[in-house]
């Protein structure tokens, strides 16, 4: 303990040295004495917390990272930063999975999420899965910080059950993906993660801890959802559950006509009822090594494809990847119903592969690729990633300027495309999409390779390629959105949010009127007023 509170002191000696703390010493050290709250000032600590997946340039170090023992811990550090005298950053950080340091706390706190008694898998403190009368399903409560592969893993121990709405890979926080919507295949039918949450426990940027729903609090509620950290710490979260299938027939097709291919997704995501797919992605083809590769080992070395034996379909094909859920009960017919499904759509002929696997090995696919990466060191690398929703009425302008354009046949990484319904996204979260009933999730999830001899694999090249891909859409006239956002200047967030901009800003008053929280997404400036809202000025 001794050690501790050594340790405790210099945390709040260099916060009162940086911006002026004003709350008393005695007060910051229950933090840790009464709480349980641990403060690191480790310099691999402090190192992990100024980098994250993105890798693409060095972040402001924090002064010091908490690991929380409750949500109390990190009510009690947010309200000891709300009433100092200036206010000091405050992230909280999950797998530090995002790309432009979007998690940073320039000279403040990093609340490291990961660590809570929670998300120990061995601990069995967790909430259970209940069954709600009153919503029709059943739901569990998790820690924000908890990753969606232990959540995952959890309730099919208890119950069988499974959340409804994924992202394609499972080693990311709870808290983190409702802060920005959170999508994978299934989006088109249940909707993006935000659209399947039934309640929040969020500590704001004035160290309130606030319960809130869709009839409870709904103004943070939807706020938090999507809103990019800007308006509270969310410590819990109630996920919407179903019951877990057993197995899952995965099919992919292959098409040369970029019409024909569109129009079969938008066709597919159209259906209603039982008689559809139960996942629905895309990705473009341009290399040889990306389909046989691609997240996972779905083709058999033994039989892998060829893209030379497609030369005459043309350079770039595009492949239709889909799911049919089925468990013993189901077994018997999912040939059949896979067959109805695939017969009207307009592939190249030959080109369907299919394989079988556990329901819980699909989710976790990429993860599998994840590993085969890193015994290559080619994981911690600079991920140049961007991400864009499309209308629908633009996609083809898009594959004409981009996939047949500027990406020239190189990629250095998987770029998806897929499309989700808007009616499904509720429009009073803070997420923005385009204005149309359809748009496409166009994901470039590229690896810039260290020594690299080819160009096209350097940070600078894949860095320009991004700026060449958002000026083709603004001379083009192709009203984009980006997912993952990433501005520097007032009128680019302004523009992102479009119709939402002002009731963001008069969230942010409400709930962080300090701009204490997420400032490394560069939207607000720290400030020591209580009295307005100061945007982040563009780096010179």
């Amino acid at each position: 303990m001794a050690q501790e509170i050594v340790v405790l002191l210099f945390v709040i000696y260099r916060l009162i040295s940086t911006v002026g703390l004003t709350v008393g010493p005695t007060e910051l050290l229950q933090l840790s004495k009464n709480g349980g709250a641990q403060f690191s000032l480790d310099s691999s600590d402090i190192a992990k917390a100024s980098v994250d997946f993105g890798g693409l340039s060095s972040q402001v170090e924090p002064m010091a990272v908490m690991r929380p023992s409750s949500a109390s811990d990190v009510v009690s550090l947010v309200r000891s930063a709300y009433h100092s005298a200036q206010g000091f950053p405050v992230s909280a950080r999950g797998h530090g999975h995002s790309i432009n340091g979007q998690a940073s706390a320039p000279g403040g706190v990093v609340i490291d999420m990961s660590h809570s008694p929670a998300t120990n898998p061995a601990s069995r403190s967790r909430s259970v899965p209940v069954y709600s009368p009153t919503l029709g399903g059943h739901y569990v409560d998790v820690w924000g910080g908890e990753l969606w592969i232990d959540v995952l893993n959890w309730t099919l121990e208890y119950g069988g059950l499974a959340p409804k709405s994924w992202t394609d890979y499972l080693y990311l926080s709870v808290g983190g993906t409702l802060s920005n919507a959170g999508i994978s295949g299934q989006a088109f039918h249940h909707g993006p993660q935000i659209s399947n949450v039934y309640e929040l426990d969020v500590v704001t940027g004035k160290g309130e801890v606030v319960t809130c729903s869709e009839k409870e609090n709904q103004e943070l509620f939807y706020g938090v959802l999507g809103g990019l950290g800007q308006f509270g710490v969310i410590t819990r979260a109630r996920i919407a559950l179903e019951h877990a299938p057993k197995r899952v027939r995965w099919i992919r097709v292959l098409y040369s006509d970029f019409a024909s291919f569109t129009r079969d997704q938008e066709h597919l995501i159209s259906l209603h009822g039982s008689d559809k797919f139960d996942y629905i992605e895309g990705f473009v083809i341009t290399d040889e090594s990306l389909i046989n590769n691609w997240r996972s080992s779905f083709f058999s070395p033994r039989n892998p494809i060829k893209l030379s034996s497609l030369s005459s379909h043309g350079k770039v094909l595009y492949c239709l990847e889909v799911t049919k859920n089925y468990d013993d009960a189901t077994a018997g017919t999912v040939d059949q119903e896979v067959e109805a499904l695939l017969k009207e759509l307009k592939f190249i002929p030959g080109t369907m592969f299919t394989t079988d696997l556990s329901y819980i090995d699909f989710l976790d696919r990429v993860h599998k690729a994840e590993l085969k990466l890193r015994s290559k060191g080619l994981w911690e690398v600079p991920h140049p990633w961007l991400n864009l929703f499309v209308p629908a009425s633009k996609i083809r302008n898009f594959d004409r300027g981009v996939f047949k354009g500027i990406l020239d046949n190189r990629t250095s990484g998987p770029v998806l495309i897929y499309p989700m319904n808007k009616h499904k996204w509720d429009q009073r979260s803070s997420v923005v999409t385009p204005d149309e009933d359809v748009f496409y999730l166009v994901a470039f999830l590229r690896s810039a390779v260290p020594d690299s001899t080819e160009q096209s694999q350097t940070l600078e090249y894949l860095t320009q390629q991004n700026e060449r891909i958002l000026e083709f859409c603004a001379s083009s006239g192709i009203e984009i959105k980006q997912y993952l956002p990433h501005y520097k200047t007032q009128p680019e967030w302004a523009q992102h949010f479009g119709r939402k901009w002002a009731r963001f800003i008069q969230r942010k008053s409400e709930f962080d009127p300090k701009s204490i929280l997420a400032v490394g997404q560069r939207i607000f400036e720290p400030m020591g007023s209580h009295s307005s809202l100061v945007p982040f000025r563009a780096s010179s």
